[in-house]
């Protein structure tokens, strides 16, 4: 009996998100997701395993539940941008732990989009002002269209004000949400954009330590949503914006790393996301506070999104086989089996 492994290619995962409807699998994500984090002590957690170069970094990110492993494969080079190649591109894989046969190998370039957006929503459902409409997005790259998106269908926000240093950029974003249902507002300043917004999401690309906000810009009141500040060496606010806010992270020895905090002492408060959702700590206290959620991704967040898309699979037909595992008909005789074959 041959071992096929299930294969969602970038056509079959576009044809999926299509059939289901993008803010429904947005939806949907962010849920797997919280769901996950409430049972958060159940996995293996580590902080992903990065090589670092000039041009970007390239990482695997692995986790189990002791059912399931699950594992990304991911890159950020911001400089591919000059040469009409993504900054991000990714694939992932899930295998049974009891045999450790794969059980799921995807594309992860369009599904690592979508559970970042989802993600982002989640904490913002937690963390963001009560009744908070207007979202600016600081940042108008691939990921904009989707934390606009999932911002909309899963906290209500009706309106974006967007910023971008490249114009075209944001004038692709503004097309790309064009009739779905959202105000959109191009600004000429990140000082402009964030004007009016309870939420303010920011995610460059650059690999530097930038000040995309300034600590004068920044009132009380708001939810920041830093997505853009990943790895060592690359951030997007003052250090004076962070020593103001309660900080939510994912995972603190990766953030402590990769995030905003960074900046900050190896000690200082932060506080765990899958807590507050778990109700064993407090999320955002009074309207004036200043909540930033510290994203840099985490592995459960993938493993979550893989088997979602594993869990839609049988209902939408939309994956090929692959014969990746060799099946001989008798486990000890590999070799026989390439012979034979000849």
């Amino acid at each position: 009996m041959l071992n096929l492994v299930p294969f969602v290619s970038v056509d079959r995962m576009i044809k999926l998100v299509h059939r289901i409807g993008v803010e429904t699998v947005l939806t949907d994500l962010a849920a797997a997701i919280e769901a996950d984090f409430i049972r958060w002590g159940q996995f293996d957690k580590t902080p992903r395993i990065a090589s670092h170069s000039d041009a970007g970094v390239i990482e695997l990110m692995p986790t189990s539940d002791g059912r399931t492993y699950g594992f990304k494969y991911v890159n950020g080079h911001p400089s591919n941008m000059k040469r009409g190649l993504q900054t991000v591109t990714a694939f992932g894989l899930l295998a049974d732990v009891e045999t450790g046969y794969p059980v799921l190998l995807s594309e992860m370039t369009i599904l690592t989009a979508l559970r970042t957006a989802a993600t982002s929503a989640m904490a913002a459902k937690w963390l963001a002002p009560k009744g908070a409409r207007t979202m600016a997005i600081i940042g108008n790259g691939a990921q904009a269209e989707f934390q606009a998106l999932a911002f909309k269908a899963i906290c209500g926000i009706t309106e974006v004000r967007l910023f971008d240093i490249d114009l075209a950029a944001t004038s692709k974003c503004a097309r790309n949400l064009a009739g779905r249902g959202l105000t959109l507002t191009p600004c000429r300043t990140a000082e402009e954009a964030i004007l009016g917004a309870s939420i303010i999401t920011t995610i460059t690309a650059d690999k530097a330590n930038a000040t995309i906000l300034t600590d004068n810009t920044v009132g009380g009141g708001v939810h920041i949503n830093g997505v853009g500040g990943d790895c060592p060496g690359k951030t997007e606010l003052h250090r004076d914006i962070l020593l103001r806010s309660a900080i939510f992270v994912e995972y603190p020895p990766q953030t402590r790393i990769e995030g905003e905090v960074q900046q900050l002492a190896p000690d200082h408060p932060v506080t765990e996301l899958w807590q507050v959702i778990a109700g064993k700590a407090e999320g955002r206290r009074d309207a004036a506070q200043i909540t930033l959620f510290d994203s840099v991704g985490f592995a459960i967040e993938d493993f979550s999104a893989l088997n979602y898309i594993r869990s839609k699979l049988q209902e939408t037909g939309l994956y090929e086989d692959l014969d990746m595992i060799a099946d001989p008909d008798d486990p000890r005789d590999l070799f026989g089996m390439l012979m034979r074959a000849a």
